[in-house]
């Protein structure tokens, strides 16, 4: 199975959602535990929540496999994202709720680390940098929506419950700040709770990416599990609540992006 799916489309924006799989080669499955072939940290069914973008001419990049195979929202050199928090490697040894992976002596070494860095990471990373380069040729301006979700507590990582929108531009560093503004607005109106650039200022996609000076701009969406599942069962697709979530805010947030994006082309 290849790293990742990709539909071109016809507009200067490219979603990125690193992390909607729940697909874990036999031989690596083979040596994990229970709790690893859970793969109970997916962005559970992310992919499906963005597929009205295809109509809007978005450019989608869809990854086929799990996180716990490699996760391409991290630094290949492990450089931590955050400094005041705990982290999850490029290839997690434990899940967010601390639990191993591996069964005792099937850990990774850093062989196949850079395997796997090869294998999943590169080949998804290679096709984000050159859709954004044809993009700016093309349109003059790229813009690069990062989706994600999770659940709406996660102690390993913050306390109490998350807002329902968490937009992030790297503090302002990947975004232009009159876009971020605007798509935080647009998300306080939609009836869900949102911040910009809070807890999840945005992973490596993001940071690495978004480059304003370059007419590259990133932002990162991370979106609770509550605005659209059952959070005792995410795995399983509530129709109703993501349809909501979709109308209210995510697909008002894409056009946004696409219109502000139409806006900044250069002829």
């Amino acid at each position: 199975m290849t790293p990742f799916r990709f539909a071109r489309g016809s507009t200067p924006l490219l979603i990125s959602v690193p992390h909607p799989a729940t697909f874990v080669p036999d031989e690596i499955a083979a040596r994990m535990t229970d709790a690893g072939r859970a793969v109970a940290d997916t962005d559970w069914h992310v992919d499906r929540l963005y597929e009205f973008a295809r109509a809007l001419g978005a450019n989608l990049l869809i990854a086929t496999h799990s996180r716990y195979v490699v996760d391409l929202n991290r630094s290949p050199d492990g450089v931590p994202l955050y400094d005041d928090a705990s982290n999850t490697e490029i290839c997690p040894g434990t899940s967010f709720a601390h639990e191993p992976i591996y069964r005792p002596g099937a850990a990774l070494d850093d062989a196949e680390i850079g395997q796997r860095i090869a294998t999943y990471w590169r080949p998804y990373h290679d096709t984000i940098r050159s859709v954004l380069d044809r993009l700016v040729a093309s349109h003059g301006v790229a813009v690069l929506l990062d989706a994600h979700s999770v659940a709406s507590r996660v102690p390993r990582f913050f306390e109490g419950r998350i807002q329902d929108i968490n937009l992030g531009t790297a503090g302002g560093a990947a975004c232009d700040p009159d876009l971020a503004a605007g798509l935080l607005a647009l998300a306080e109106r939609s009836g869900y709770s949102a911040v910009l650039d809070g807890r999840f200022r945005g992973g490596y996609i993001t940071r690495h990416y978004g480059r304003p000076a370059e007419r590259i701009h990133a932002i990162q969406l991370e979106l609770s599990w509550a605005t659209y599942l059952d959070e005792a069962a995410p795995s399983v697709w509530d129709k109703g609540r993501a349809q909501h979530v979709m109308d209210r805010a995510l697909q008002p947030i894409t056009e946004a992006l696409l219109q502000w994006a139409r806006a900044s082309q250069v002829a």
